[in-house]
Formats: structure tokens, C-alpha cells, sequence
């Protein structure tokens, strides 16, 4: 007889679970044999498929560089404005090999591997997904070169960027300024918070003192490329934002004129226009110049070693950054600070028999004047009337109202670099020499010699003050910026100092200048018919007059530096300015330039054409300069 099974009620028997079971196992088996076919199917039959895909496909970030403001002249000429160039980049996490990548790319796109070399080296620290520029405004061979050699070269890729230009080439470039990648030392600075390695952006002028104007904001651009970097796919974008616009104070033409005056007239130097009512920038000029269109892309070192060793200094601002004797430029101070400290009366007489005696010494005069009065001596540029002046009157009392005019003076124009002159007192000795000042000194600065240093700039300021009546205008160059909605002025800054000059004063100065260019003054090439044009000449020795006799008369480094300051229309001027001729004999030389300024203003304003210069009779020949070596010596004008 069988013996029971021992069950429990309501729980199925062993039989009943077989079945389900056996299900399961084969279920479980079913899902591991599908899962092992397909990891086999994509893992071995396809292997070579996907891994492509993997290997090929990357997501890449690029930044969309924001095109610079465009910079336009008073009367909307546009002055300074953006092209497109394509430039070759690479992407360096892309790469396994830089140095082999490269190496090619040098062979390949006909650039030496050095300079290749120093690029990657100067972005070493950026991340290694940002795109760095190797080859900018590569030509169509080099970017055709790069694509047909695109397997060798992976993670190089082409980008097409706003580029900067200048139309006018080297008319005006060291007021525009130029561009260049921004430096270790501007990214430290607070003002490049925000600005990452390898951004364009302004290195000198006005480029650089409105770069956050002119900047705008950089856009990005995701994308999907192969792995010859060709874009396969948009995944998203953010537009760059264009920089502002700036309007300039700056009178095209005239700066044009200027320039043009200087090639004929065969010599070095600057000129520098104000409008004396506001202080408003007209022509800002330095020569010689240089081309900033040769930065733009970042200039080559063949080009920057031409430049730096060039003996005429293209690179030197010398409207702002050099400084000069004034020579008898500075007779239009000492009038002033004569007359205001009630030193003399615009009718005091001095005699000139050809020169005189001061603090026992005897000082020579260019020539013999007869008896003078302060408007004859300010027209003949007499020495003796000046050194007269000298003797009579504190050195302190003519640095009170040299510096209120100007001369010596930071000037506050909105651009970078500019250096201050020298207007001596007794504290300034006492501080920068260790010593007293002497009597006998004051002598030769009442001429403009001696101690007394000053730049273009500073007298052009100078002569504007004289010409409105006292207010030391701020020179300036911005007068208006669009940030899309159209232009819109921006505030005048305010005078630097203000004098109220007395009547006789700008009734004896303004009367004396007119003499200098209306009579037999040595601005006579200055004159214009129907135009009271007020100016002064003056000379400035670089060497003595015995030094230059043992250095050889001919030789051009050692000639005078000459002066002129003019402004027009004398008793109500709307222009003033100065013209500075470097080593060109004399200030006789340089109004002739500053004549031109004015009759192309004129002729703009009555609606004339522009006056043409005459082309020079024999070609010019600018001399090798070194910068100016002073020896005060007797003026000449």
C-alpha cells in the first residue's frame, strides 16, 4: 500500500510548479541568447560601423567673434570699419600629435614652423576645446593647401572672422591706433575683466582708449563635425553682438591736408587743430606714420623689425609723446604773464641794439630791432624785448601763467600715452635737481630755451586759450556714439583751468601776432587774403651753435626744429593750432603747412573746392633722425 504524501491544505502540489518553471528557464534562456546576438550583432558584426560613427562624430563649440565698431569722421566719413578673413584654427583636445600637426601645417600652408610654434606656445594655458588661431587671413592657396591635406591634419578647421580695416592706410594712424591679440599684462588689468586669451583688441589711439565701445559681445555656435572638422550638424547658436559706433570730432579733410602738406614740404614732424570754442580734436597728425592695417591680422616680424629700426621713428606719437623746446613760441607767455602781472603796460619800450646785457652776461639778439614796443617785439620775435622781460620778473610768476595757458601741462585728451613737459619753478629744481634756481635761468627760458620743454599738443592748447580769451579747453576726439538707435553727442568735458585775461592783454598779444603774419613778421607765408590769420613762429636749437659747426653744418641732425601757432579768425577763432617741423631749419617752414589747414577749412565752409598743393620742384629727401638732443641756444625767431 502507497503511504500519502504529507501535504498542506491550500498550497498546490510539486507537480503543479514544473511547468511554470520550465517556462521560466526557458525564457531566461531566450532573453541571454537574444541579448548575446545582439551584443555580438553590434559589438562584432557591426564593430567597424559604429566605431566610425563614434570615432567621427564630435560636438564642437565656436565662438563667433563680435565685429568692432565702426569709427566715422565728423561729417560721417567712415574712417575706420570691419572685413571678413578666413583663418585656419585648430582645436587642440582634436589632436594627438601637436608637433607633428603643426610641422605639417607649416609644410603644407607655406608658414615657418617657428612662428607656428610660438602661437601654440603663447596659448599652452587656454582650454584645450577653444579654437586657437594659427593662420590668420590666410590666403585662398593656404586654406585650399588644408583642406586637400584635411586627414593629416585633424582638428584643423577654417573660420571666417571680422577683420579690422583702415581705408585711409596711414593717414591718421596714430590717432586711430591699431589691434593686436591682448597681452598677458592687458588680460591682469581690470580693464579686460571678461576678455579671454587670444582676443583682438586695441593696443594704441583711439582703438585703444574706447576698446570696451568698440569690443561688442562675442556669440558662440555648437556644432557637429566629422573628423575632417567638416560641420555636419547646427545643434545651437547666439549671435554676436556688433561693438558701437563712434563719430569723431576729427575733420577728415583737413587731417588729409595736413598730411598731404607735410610730403610736399619734405619733412618730419606733427600737426595738431583744435576748434578753440570747445576744444574739439580737427587734425591730429604725426609724421612719419605707419600703416595699421599691418596689425590687423598680427604683424609679421620682418614688418615690426622694419618699423623699430626705421631712423625716422614711424612708430613715435610725436604730437603727444616727444617733448621740445618751445623756443620763441613761448615770447606769447611771457606777454601774457607780463602784462597780467602788471609787470610792464603794452607801450613799455625796450631798445635792441643787436642784444644786451643780463646778470652780467652778455646775450645776443638774431638782430637790431631799434626801440620796440611789446607788438613790435612779439612781430620781429626780438630776444632783447624778451630777455628785458626775463630779468624783470620772477621765475614762479611766469610758471603761474605759462601753466594756466597750457605749455608744460598734461593736456587730458582721450588718448593713451601722453607724456607732460617741463615748466620750470623753484620747486621744480629744488625737487628734480636738488638745487636753487637760479636768477640768470630765467633768461634763457623767457625765450623758450633752457629748462622749459613742451609737446605739440600742449601748444596747441596753449595757442587755443590765447585765441578764446583764457579757458584751457580739454582737446578731445569723441563727439558721438551709436549703440544702434543712431548717434548720440556725448558730453563736452570740462576746461582743464580758466583766466579771465584783461582786454589790453588779448588786445596787445592778438594785435602782436597779426604783425607776425600781416607785416613783416616770419609768418608771412601764413597770410591769407581775406582771413585775419594770427600765428608766431619759432626756432628750436637741438645742438649749439658751436656744437653744430664741429658736428658739420650739413649735418641734418643737429638743424633747428621749427615752430608755428597760429588760429583764425583773429578777433573771433574758430581754428588754432600748431605745426611742428622736426630738424627743418626754422618755423618759417612750417606755416606754410599750417596755411594750407586753413584754406582747405575755409574752402569747406564757403562751399569751394579744396585747394590743390603744388607738387615739390625736386624730389625730397627726409634725412636719418635721432631722437632730439637739447642744448638751450639763442632763438631765431
Amino acid at each position: 500500500m502507497r503511504p500519502e504524501l504529507d501535504t498542506e491544505p491550500g498550497l498546490p502540489g510539486r507537480d503543479s510548479m514544473t511547468i511554470p518553471l520550465a517556462l521560466m528557464r526557458t525564457m531566461v534562456v531566450v532573453a541571454f541568447a537574444g541579448l548575446g546576438v545582439g551584443f555580438w550583432f553590434f559589438q562584432v558584426a557591426q564593430h567597424e560601423k559604429f566605431a566610425e560613427l563614434a570615432e567621427n562624430n564630435h560636438q564642437r563649440t565656436i565662438a563667433l567673434s563680435a565685429p568692432r565698431g565702426a569709427v566715422f569722421d565728423r561729417d560721417g566719413r567712415r574712417l575706420i570699419e570691419n572685413r571678413y578673413s578666413l583663418n585656419i584654427s585648430l582645436v587642440r583636445e582634436e589632436v594627438e600629435d601637436i608637433d607633428a600637426t603643426i610641422e605639417t601645417l607649416s609644410d603644407v600652408a607655406g608658414v615657418p614652423l617657428a612662428a607656428l610654434e610660438a602661437v601654440i606656445e603663447r596659448h599652452r594655458r587656454d582650454p584645450p576645446y577653444r579654437p586657437t588661431v594659427l593662420i590668420r587671413d590666410a590666403s585662398l592657396g593656404q586654406v585650399a593647401a588644408v583642406e586637400a591635406h584635411a586627414i593629416e591634419l585633424p582638428g584643423l578647421f577654417v573660420q571666417q572672422l571680422p577683420t579690422r580695416h583702415y581705408p585711409t592706410n596711414e593717414v591718421g594712424a596714430h590717432l586711430f591706433g591699431y589691434v593686436g591679440e591682448v597681452s598677458d599684462a592687458q588680460l591682469a588689468s581690470d580693464a579686460f575683466a571678461g576678455v579671454r586669451s587670444g582676443t583682438v583688441v586695441g593696443k594704441s589711439g583711439i582703438e585703444q582708449i574706447y576698446n570696451q565701445l568698440l569690443m561688442g559681445t562675442d556669440g558662440a555656435r555648437q556644432v557637429v563635425v566629422d573628423s575632417l572638422g567638416r560641420e555636419i550638424d547646427t545643434l545651437g547658436e547666439e549671435l554676436p553682438l556688433e561693438g558701437q559706433q563712434l563719430q569723431l570730432t576729427l575733420d577728415y579733410d583737413l587731417q588729409e591736408a595736413a598730411e598731404a602738406a607735410f610730403e610736399v614740404a619734405g619733412f618730419d614732424g606733427a600737426a595738431v587743430v583744435l576748434d578753440p570754442r570747445t576744444g574739439e580734436v580737427l587734425v591730429f597728425a604725426s609724421v612719419p606714420a605707419y600703416d595699421p592695417n599691418a596689425f590687423a591680422m598680427g604683424i609679421d616680424g620682418e614688418t615690426w623689425g622694419a618699423l623699430n629700426s626705421d631712423a625716422r621713428l614711424p612708430l613715435n606719437n610725436r604730437a603727444l609723446q616727444n617733448r621740445y623746446p618751445p623756443g620763441s613760441i613761448f615770447k606769447i607767455a611771457m606777454a601774457v604773464a607780463a602784462l597780467e602781472e602788471g609787470i610792464i603796460s603794452s607801450d613799455f619800450k625796450v631798445p635792441c641794439g643787436g642784444g644786451g646785457t643780463f646778470y652780467g652776461s652778455y646775450r645776443q639778439c638774431h638782430s637790431s630791432h631799434g626801440t620796440v614796443d611789446l607788438r613790435t617785439a612779439l612781430e620781429k620775435s626780438c630776444n632783447t624785448y624778451f630777455y628785458t622781460l626775463g630779468e624783470m620778473m620772477e621765475i614762479d610768476h611766469i610758471h603761474q601763467w605759462a601753466t594756466a595757458l597750457g605749455v608744460g601741462e598734461l593736456t587730458g585728451i582721450d588718448l593713451p600715452f601722453e607724456v607732460g613737459g617741463v615748466m620750470p619753478s623753484t620747486e621744480w629744481k629744488r625737487e628734480a635737481r636738488g638745487e636753487p634756481w637760479y636768477p640768470g635761468e630765467t633768461i634763457s627760458v623767457a625765450i623758450g630755451q633752457g629748462q622749459v620743454t613742451v609737446t605739440p599738443l600742449s601748444l596747441a592748447v596753449m595757442m587755443a586759450t590765447v585765441a578764446n580769451g583764457g579757458t584751457r579747453v580739454t582737446p578731445h576726439l569723441l563727439k558721438a556714439v551709436n549703440e544702434g538707435n543712431g548717434f548720440v553727442p556725448v558730453r563736452r568735458p570740462v576746461p582743464r583751468s580758466e583766466v579771465e585775461l584783461s582786454p589790453e592783454t588779448l588786445s596787445a598779444v592778438t594785435d602782436g601776432l597779426w604783425y607776425v603774419v600781416n607785416r613783416a613778421g616770419t609768418g608771412r607765408s601764413s597770410r591769407i587774403e581775406g582771413r585775419d590769420v594770427i600765428g608766431k613762429t619759432g626756432t628750436a636749437q637741438v645742438i649749439s651753435l658751436e656744437g653744430r659747426k664741429a658736428a658739420g653744418e650739413d649735418d641734418e641732425r643737429f638743424r633747428d626744429h621749427g615752430w608755428f601757432v597760429f588760429a583764425a579768425p583773429a578777433h573771433a577763432p574758430e581754428i588754432a593750432g600748431v605745426i611742428f617741423g622736426e630738424h627743418n631749419d626754422g618755423g618759417s617752414r612750417s606755416a606754410p603747412i599750417a596755411k594750407h589747414i586753413m584754406e582747405t577749412y575755409f574752402a569747406k565752409q564757403d562751399g569751394l573746392p579744396r585747394p590743390v598743393l603744388p607738387l615739390p620742384s625736386t624730389p625730397q629727401v627726409v634725412p636719418p633722425v635721432v631722437p632730439p638732443v637739447v642744448v638751450a641756444a639763442t632763438d631765431q625767431d
